[in-house]
């Protein structure tokens, strides 16, 4: 692990740098922790685990425990150094108190206490302290117990020294604020996906998820000596990996360090993660520009000089030396700097040298020392640009018949007049039958409508070449604008709503899946930036006297029938087997019309969670999938 000499260096009140002040925070939540739903309450929980880890990555730190309390608090508790009780020498009150009650106050701001540090926007415990009706902190360390209270950001009772201990450490439990929050409710696997993320990426060290609510009692422990190689492991678990060994390797100069671990499989799409101080850095940066050009540089020399590439044949393409890949690119570094939309895009430049160097190194040793291994990947490459020159054709003739027949739209596409995308929204309808209907219901100004005859092609079995063959995908890709993959131009996109119209049964709902998948695998912006939803045509009509009512699910059902129990006459109840079943007037008035329907957004809240349950569904193996559904089954509904 990174910095261990960082234990001859002091960690007390010099060390806590006060910048500015906390006041902001409870006017405008979504500025630190991104939202007040669901993914702003687990924020909180991140944010102060990660001062648990930047212990952790100065040497101090082997164990973090975080419990799910029943009146659902939280607590998280680590066995480091403790946080510093001495008084801040400019401020005249304990750290502790500095760094609960004052923005960007913290070891992490250039005085000394961490050589490296996680966090992304560093805002830590003040922020989670504004956000909570509550906070406590008990802090280890002097072999004394020190304890103290506050209030949404402000301290509501001096530090007390309330007895002795015989180890160090620190202690939070928080209480957010239902005054902020829409709803508190810890989601156990959305926590369960990041502790388990960061213990991959923090070789050695305990973390432990306990919930002691009632009914929903779970723990679980992450420890992973292997680290990142571990990592790659658990993401090819169900995928069949081409060579046994799992490249991996480590550099460390005095400021920085770089890790990667990287390993090919059977199948056809890439999942390349890094990070910078342990932030999911999902737009990349100068480590992963570094890591990419290496690679392709150091394969295409070996498969020169070995004759696997002719002297006339052309390059392989970065395309073609990633297709398969499972890598893992984590850097550590004194001062990360942030860029990108997300301010998740690393910008130190200096970064894309020192990887790039690392990784032609070690690459082309292990290619060099594994003959074997080494042709596999190979091969694998090989047959990738093979069948990247397949899809060039494949590309090449659809563009020309295009600009032969004399339009570039698919047939089946009726069109919207509307040609701002912003305004514009098609729908991709399951049937010729569905498809008519929402052709006649339809506005004609802004609602596009494109039928989809059957079950698309599963683009997880299949290379490039073949889904360019397949005449849904290719209407799809022609009607959206915007191209597939590497060709991916978000400001060709044609819609700003693609909405997904299935049957409300399990056919509908596969067909669903298998879009889903496509937009994952080779439109993923179209996910990311909230292009892409889910109608939901109901399920239920119900006829009584002159009074017509639409249901969307069996409870919707349950309680509309006990409602209307009481009224005279008999109901006359139609369920829906399809959206065939229904005339355009139906269609408009229950899910199309803008002031009436309800729309699902798909979201992409975690890359590696997504490609996991995409390999797992849609891929080869079928033991995975069985144990997914004998899991799960309990949990399934059609409503999505």
């Amino acid at each position: 692990m990174m910095a261990k000499d960082q234990k001859v260096q002091q960690y007390d009140a010099e060390q806590i740098q006060v910048l500015e002040g906390l006041e902001a925070v409870r006017k405008r939540p979504g500025m630190y922790i991104g939202s007040t739903g669901a993914r702003g309450l687990h924020h909180l929980v991140y944010e102060v685990v990660d001062n648990s880890i930047d212990e952790a990555l100065a040497g101090f730190c082997s164990g973090i425990k975080i419990i799910i309390n029943k009146d659902n608090s939280i607590t998280v508790e680590d066995n480091g150094r403790g946080m510093p009780v001495d008084k801040h020498p400019k401020l005249g009150i304990p750290a502790v108190e500095v760094i609960h009650t004052v923005l960007h106050a913290g070891g992490k701001f250039g005085g000394g206490g961490y050589k490296v540090s996680g966090g992304l926007h560093g805002v830590g415990a003040s922020v989670v302290n504004a956000l909570s009706t509550k906070m406590e902190v008990e802090v280890k360390r002097n072999g004394k117990i020190y304890k103290q209270m506050y209030h949404q950001g402000k301290t509501a009772s001096k530090l007390e020294e309330v007895g002795n201990a015989r180890k160090t450490g620190s202690k939070s439990t928080f209480w957010p604020d239902p005054d902020i929050f829409d709803e508190i409710d810890f989601d156990f696997d959305t926590l369960e996906r990041r502790l388990r993320e960061m213990a991959f990426l923090n070789k050695g060290v305990k973390i432990t998820l306990k919930d002691e609510r009632e009914g929903r009692k779970k723990e679980e422990e992450f420890h992973y000596e292997g680290g990142i190689i571990e990592f790659v492991k658990h993401l090819n678990a169900n995928k069949e990996a081409l060579h046994k060994d799992v490249i991996y390797f480590e550099i460390k100069d005095k400021d920085r360090e770089v890790e990667v671990a990287m390993q090919y499989t059977d199948r056809y799409s890439e999942l390349l993660l890094s990070y910078a101080n342990n932030i999911n850095t999902t737009e990349g940066g100068f480590h992963m520009v570094g890591f990419k050009t290496a690679l392709t540089r150091i394969i295409n020399d070996y498969a020169r000089k070995n004759k696997f590439l002719k002297d006339n044949e052309d390059a392989l393409a970065g395309e073609d030396v990633r297709e398969g890949l499972t890598a893992i690119i984590s850097v550590k570094l004194t001062d990360p700097q942030f860029e990108g939309q997300t301010k998740t895009k690393l910008g130190n430049s200096d970064m894309r040298g020192f990887v790039e160097t690392a990784t032609a190194d070690y690459v082309l040793a292990f290619l060099g020392e594994n003959p074997s291994q080494a042709k596999i990947i190979l091969d694998k490459c090989l047959r990738a640009a093979r069948a990247r020159e397949a899809a060039r054709k494949a590309r090449d003739l659809t563009r020309r018949k295009s600009v032969l027949d004399g339009f570039s739209m698919p047939g089946k596409l009726a069109d919207c007049s509307e040609k701002d995308p912003a305004l514009s929204e098609v729908f991709l309808v399951e049937g010729d039958s569905a498809g008519g209907s929402a052709k006649q219901g339809r506005d004609r100004m802004r609602q596009a409508i494109l039928p989809l005859r059957g079950k698309i092609l599963n683009v997880e079995k299949a290379r490039l070449d073949k889904i360019l063959n397949s005449d849904e995908i290719k209407n799809m890709i022609t009607a959206f604008g915007c191209n597939i993959g590497a060709d991916f131009d978000e400001s060709k996109l044609r819609y700003h709503k693609i909405i997904i119209m299935t049957d409300a049964d399990v056919d509908g709902a596969h067909i669903r899946t298998l879009l889903l998948t496509f937009f994952y695998r080779y439109m993923t912006p179209l996910i990311e930036k909230g292009y892409v939803y889910a109608a939901q045509p109901p399920l239920f009509q119900v006829k009584k006297g002159k009074e017509v009512f639409y249901t969307y699910s069996e409870k919707e059902q349950e309680k509309l029938m006990n409602d209307l129990a009481d009224k005279p006459g008999k109901p006359d109840i139609q369920r829906y087997k399809g959206l065939g079943e229904m005339d355009f007037h139906q269609l408009w008035e229950t899910t199309m019309d803008y002031n009436t329907r309800t729309l699902v957004q798909i979201t992409l809240e975690d890359a590696t969670a997504a490609d996991e349950i995409f390999t797992t569904l849609m891929g080869d193996k079928v033991a995975p999938r069985r144990k997914f559904i004998e899991d799960n089954a309990a949990l399934a509904k059609l409503d999505i």
